[in-house]
């Protein structure tokens, strides 16, 4: 999977990618690995000297790495002033300054700015330190109602796409001030399928996307199956194309016996590579299921519905998960 998406890298443009916490030894040890191998050109966040004392510390070489520090970056004056401009009143440029003294904030206007094509953060920072900025400042792309979130899950040659596990505790109808629906629930969740979908392809999947619930094509009521339900109709006006059913619980999505006794006639039941959780606590408890009993190797979370490719790390990643999100971000669009 890793070596299809490098050669996809190395075919282009090199790709500039944004490391916020330049001065972790993962991040160094990642960037000096992705540096020697061509993949892609890392730029790291922090202080010059400290960044360096780091990287000679640990051994890894990082010559030739540009290494930004937010203190002493010359064009910050400029960089404030765009921030303003984003911001639209809600901060003033002493805000701006302030914040974007922080490795968080100031790679994602850099990425903003055109001056990187991706960002990848959280190695010390919180998912919502992360996800905030990117919200602020790049926003959500076109059409795009959310941010969501998608995890590849691999065993050997075999490859799962889940989401959304990290990003949207649940899905609420958006309201206007007049009390009206803006955007309903089911639509959120069908967005979100297509994009875990789309991203999905990015790794060779061919998706069959099973919308799950703990009922299978009405067999159960209350709790989120309506919302299911009504967001796999919404994902098939979207995604016309798309192989998408539900709603279906587990079992019936993997299994092609129980599949075609409870959902006869489904052409992704008992066939489904694609799995998408009506609420956040399925999600994130049904991916480290997987990955903990099942013996998958999970990537992610991959955020998808931004203008830009912006992704999150485990405060307890390794140097190795760090080498690979880099590929991942990189080779989004």
């Amino acid at each position: 999977m890793f070596d299809r998406l490098i050669e996809l890298l190395k075919s282009g443009e090199p790709r500039k990618l944004v490391f916020t916490e330049g001065h972790d030894a993962r991040i160094l040890e990642a960037a000096a690995r992705l540096k020697r191998e061509g993949i892609l050109t890392p730029i790291l966040i922090g202080r010059v000297e400290t960044v360096r004392a780091k990287a000679a510390e640990g051994g890894f070489d990082i010559d030739g790495l540009e290494i930004l520090d937010p203190e002493t970056y010359p064009e910050m004056d400029a960089m404030v002033a765009r921030m303003v401009e984003l911001r639209k009143g809600k901060m003033t440029a002493d805000d701006c300054h302030a914040n974007l003294r922080k490795g968080n904030y100031f790679g994602t206007m850099l990425v903003k700015m055109g001056y990187a094509d991706a960002l990848l953060g959280g190695a010390t920072y919180s998912t919502a330190d992360t996800v905030r900025p990117a919200l602020q400042l790049v926003k959500t792309k076109p059409g795009a109602h959310l941010v969501s979130s998608c995890f590849i899950l691999v065993r050997g040659e075999e490859k799962l796409a889940m989401g959304d596990c990290a990003i949207n505790i649940s899905y609420e109808d958006s309201i206007d001030k007049d009390g009206n629906v803006t955007v309903s629930a089911a639509d959120k969740l069908a967005e979100v399928a297509v994009e875990v979908a789309n991203c999905a392809k990015l790794f060779g999947i061919d998706p069959r996307v099973a919308m799950l619930s703990f009922s299978t094509k009405g067999s159960g009521k209350g709790g989120t199956v309506a919302l299911s339900q009504k967001a796999t109709e919404k994902a098939k006006e979207l995604a016309p194309d798309l192989a998408i059913d539900g709603e279906m619980q587990f079992d019936a999505a993997v299994s092609p016996v129980v599949g075609q006794l409870k959902f006869p006639g489904s052409k992704v039941a008992g066939h489904a590579n694609t799995f998408i959780f009506p609420c956040i606590e399925a999600g994130n408890i049904g991916y480290k299921i997987a990955q903990r009993l099942g013996g998958y190797e999970a990537y992610g979370p991959i955020l998808l519905g931004l203008n830009a490719p912006i992704n999150d790390l485990s405060r307890g990643c390794n140097a190795d998960e760090v080498y690979h999100m880099a590929i991942i971000t990189a080779a989004q669009k």
